[in-house]
């Protein structure tokens, strides 16, 4: 099945039975930086570091024209004008799980319920209808986690990403390893040569706002926890 690192991103952040995504985990930031990701996978577009990768600057590449509908949404909006990884990465995951959430119902792979939590507020979940997908790229980031496999591009932004949600050590069967041992593999990947300068370039500027994404939440809920 093809599918995007976004979507690979989703199902492994989602909770087979609930259908629900760990509270706090900055979902949209992650989604949009992975989609960021993946254009310059594509070569569609190119990242420029001006010093801080927060505020490093995207612009469109010649690169192949991508055919996927998010894709060519997400391209079209890059194209805008000229704007940091850290505005696109948030832009271009606003309203994202949900397209992606049928996206992968369509396909056989989610379920889309919805009910009410307290009777009041709505909510959409997306339990597992068929986890063979999922298992697979579970199997792939466990083997570059776990087995210390050298990373493909698109298993390498995974665990990237999941590195800048602190997340990498809650998504595979770590075998023995302590939490503490998969964070620090995780790191070594995310900071490896093993991509392209171009798309590790990407890599890096979308996993820092992802990073800082979660770093706000966090500093949020303990505001209001101490309030």
């Amino acid at each position: 099945m093809d599918t995007l690192i976004a979507e690979d991103l989703l199902l492994l952040l989602l909770d087979d039975e609930k259908g629900a995504v760990r509270a706090g985990t900055s979902l949209p930031t992650a989604l949009g930086g992975a989609v960021l990701i993946e254009l310059a996978l594509a070569g569609a577009v190119a990242v420029e570091d001006r010093g801080r990768w927060r505020t490093a600057q995207v612009r469109v590449e010649d690169g192949a024209a991508p055919r996927d509908p998010v894709l060519v949404d997400a391209l079209a909006t890059v194209a805008e004008k000229e704007r940091s990884a850290q505005d696109l990465a948030t832009r271009l995951g606003k309203g994202l799980q949900d397209t992606l959430g049928d996206r992968l119902v369509s396909r056989g792979v989610l379920e889309r319920r919805e009910d009410k939590v307290l009777g009041v507020f709505p909510r959409t979940r997306w339990p597992a209808a068929d986890s063979t997908h999922e298992d697979a790229v579970r199997r792939q980031v466990a083997g570059v986690l776990v087995e210390g496999a050298d990373p493909d591009p698109r298993t390498g932004a995974l665990v990237a990403l999941l590195h800048a949600l602190d997340q990498a050590h809650t998504v595979v069967d770590r075998r023995g390893m302590s939490a503490r041992e998969v964070r620090e593999r995780a790191h070594q990947v995310s900071e490896g040569a093993w991509a392209a300068t171009a798309v590790r370039d990407a890599i890096r500027a979308a996993a820092a706002e992802v990073t800082a994404a979660v770093a706000a939440v966090s500093a949020a809920t303990t505001t209001a926890t101490l309030s």
